[in-house]
């Protein structure tokens, strides 16, 4: 039983097949568990689904039904869904101030990792999932537990 942050790069690999979706599938599988997920999530994994319809990997029809079921995942409260705040925004700079000289670290990237942090200081996080390996590194040295399911 523990509490997870799951980033879009991993919760994609629940909706579609590709490698690290048997990672994905046995963790939201644990009894009594918990997922979180950010707003900026719910949008995310669309743009995901969509992507793979433009690089052929599935079709009109598929992003379609790929939709709905993560829609009503999130509304049957599979995932939960966090509120972002103006703190996130202000974390994320933070983080990018430190973490963006010396690293590639996304705008999208940080205010994800913004709100796995805050889950954490608030004592309700065991572990960030993620399948980006940079977003991973930089996790790792803000002190979050991480799993990758590219590399269980």
């Amino acid at each position: 039983m523990a509490d997870y942050f799951l980033d879009s790069s991993a919760l994609g690999k629940y909706y579609h097949v590709e490698v690290g979706t048997a990672e994905v599938d046995r963790l939201l599988k644990e009894p009594g568990s918990r997922y979180f997920i950010s707003r900026l999530t719910v949008i995310e994994v669309q743009s995901v689904f969509a992507s793979k319809v433009r690089r052929g990997i599935i079709t009109e029809a598929d992003f379609q039904l790929l939709r709905r079921r993560f829609l009503a995942d999130v509304t049957r409260r599979q995932f939960l869904v966090v509120r972002m705040t103006g703190w996130h925004y202000q974390e994320a700079e933070r983080l990018i101030r430190k973490h963006g000289p010396s690293r590639s670290l996304r705008t999208l990237d940080a205010l994800q990792l913004s709100v796995a942090l805050d889950l954490r200081n608030r004592g309700i996080l065991d572990h960030f999932v993620c399948a980006d390996k940079n977003l991973c590194a930089i996790a790792q040295v803000e002190g979050l537990s991480v799993i990758n399911p590219q590399q269980p």
